[in-house]
């Protein structure tokens, strides 16, 4: 089920009207002069391979607790945010308004700029890279992408592992390019 609904908007600010927003505190301004240009599509799932908890969004507002599981203890120190984050049910949750740079890309390069992070919209799915992602995550995202296309001068869509080689393999191959190419024309 598609929960964006057909009211998605977004304000001036940067916020999705139709998202639940929490807010990240792992963010600062972008450059000036730097419009959004690229969405960077990612994917994540905490504790790895399991989906529907509170891991991500504790992960991206700093409140992770190292004893919780394994794996936290080795990431809870990590400042990272992504601007939206896509669950699996197609809820759409947004941690940073869009008129400011989350932290999702870290080292990175687009068509010979470094420093995507000045001028992406990050979008994490929940999943992983050996699980399909759901119709819901799919419809969620493409009217997400046709938004964000519709208010900024977006020039390309692309997954981690294409700014990131050999560091991030996300969205991985379960990604189904071809659901995301076909709804944007």
């Amino acid at each position: 089920m598609d929960k964006t609904g057909p009211g998605l908007a977004i304000s001036p600010d940067g916020r999705v009207q139709g998202a639940r927003f929490i807010p990240s505190p792992n963010c600062d301004a972008r450059p000036e002069g730097a419009p959004v240009e690229l969405v960077v599509i990612h994917n994540i799932s905490l504790p790895p391979g399991q989906f529907g908890g509170d891991g991500v969004i504790e992960l991206f507002t700093n409140r992770l607790d190292p004893t919780a599981h394994p794996y936290y203890a080795t990431i809870h120190q990590l400042k990272v945010s992504a601007h939206f984050f896509v669950r699996r049910d197609g809820e759409l949750i947004q941690f940073v308004p869009c008129s400011q740079r989350a932290w999702h890309a870290g080292v990175s390069v687009w068509q010979g700029r470094e420093r995507c992070n000045d001028f992406s919209i990050g979008i994490e799915l929940e999943g992983s890279d050996d699980t399909p992602f759901t119709n819901a995550q799919y419809a969620t995202l493409n009217t997400l992408v046709r938004l964000l296309m519709g208010t900024y001068p977006i020039h390309g869509i692309t997954g981690h592992s294409d700014i990131a080689p050999g560091r991030k393999t996300d969205p991985g191959p379960c990604f189904d390019w071809s659901r995301i190419q076909q709804a944007q024309g």
